[in-house]
């Protein structure tokens, strides 16, 4: 016999629907899905919630997670965190070659900013001098990403790489990057009295490698930007 359709009916079915949600399979709750509620709008509570998480796992489930096709890209990022934060020193050639190779694929492969940003940093850690040179100016150009998570990521990790340090072909590479894309937005930077928090970091990145190079290079900064330093 068939049921009337009426409200009642109706929010009984609703009701047995959402029953059988809360019991299907498909819901894990696996530790790494377990982040806060208030992370799933939130790029970087989510990447924080899933780096925490993943940092209870050994060497071997984090490498295993890099190597993962299916993993989701916050997921990934939160993985290649914790193998930088905590695992790097434990890893040795020949075996760290491997963990090279494996970064390189997965940074030719993603469109995630946020891989993008974890894994550069990463690499810079492994291999400063082989990858100095092309990944820092790779994280100077994430500081005007539109998503603000993926600008703090790369603030973050650029500080992580210049803070502490003083060679001067580093300072170099940060000056002359930060040197290009400020003369491309001098006219702008003309009209500007207070700096917004984009321009800010360059700002101190900028300050950063001058007192390693030397005074003499604000010469051979834009006359607009003399006055924000």
């Amino acid at each position: 016999m068939m049921l009337r359709s009426t409200p009642v009916n109706k929010c009984l079915c609703l009701c047995a629907l959402m029953s059988l949600l809360t019991i299907w399979p498909g819901k894990t709750g696996r530790a790494e899905d377990a982040i806060p509620d208030q992370a799933i709008f939130n790029d970087k509570l989510m990447l924080d919630g899933y780096t925490a998480n993943f940092s209870k796992e050994n060497l071997e489930t984090i490498l295993a997670m890099i190597q993962d096709e299916s993993l989701d890209g916050m997921k990934l990022a939160a993985a290649i965190r914790v193998l930088r934060t905590k695992y790097l020193d434990e890893i040795f050639y020949p075996g760290k070659k491997i963990v090279e190779k494996n970064l390189l694929r997965r940074l030719n492969l993603t469109d995630s900013p946020f891989v993008q940003v974890e894994i550069m940093h990463a690499l810079c850690r492994m291999d400063r001098y082989r990858y100095y040179k092309t990944m820092v100016p790779a994280l100077i150009q994430k500081l005007d990403h539109y998503n603000s998570a993926v600008n703090e990521l790369a603030y973050e990790s650029l500080n992580g790489l210049t803070l502490g340090h003083e060679r001067a072909t580093e300072a170099r590479i940060v000056f002359t990057t930060l040197r290009k894309v400020l003369f491309l937005s001098r006219r702008r930077l003309a009209n500007i009295t207070e700096p917004n928090t984009r321009l800010k970091q360059k700002l101190q990145l900028l300050r950063w490698s001058i007192k390693i190079l030397g005074t003499q290079e604000l010469n051979r900064l834009p006359k607009e930007v003399i006055h924000l330093l």
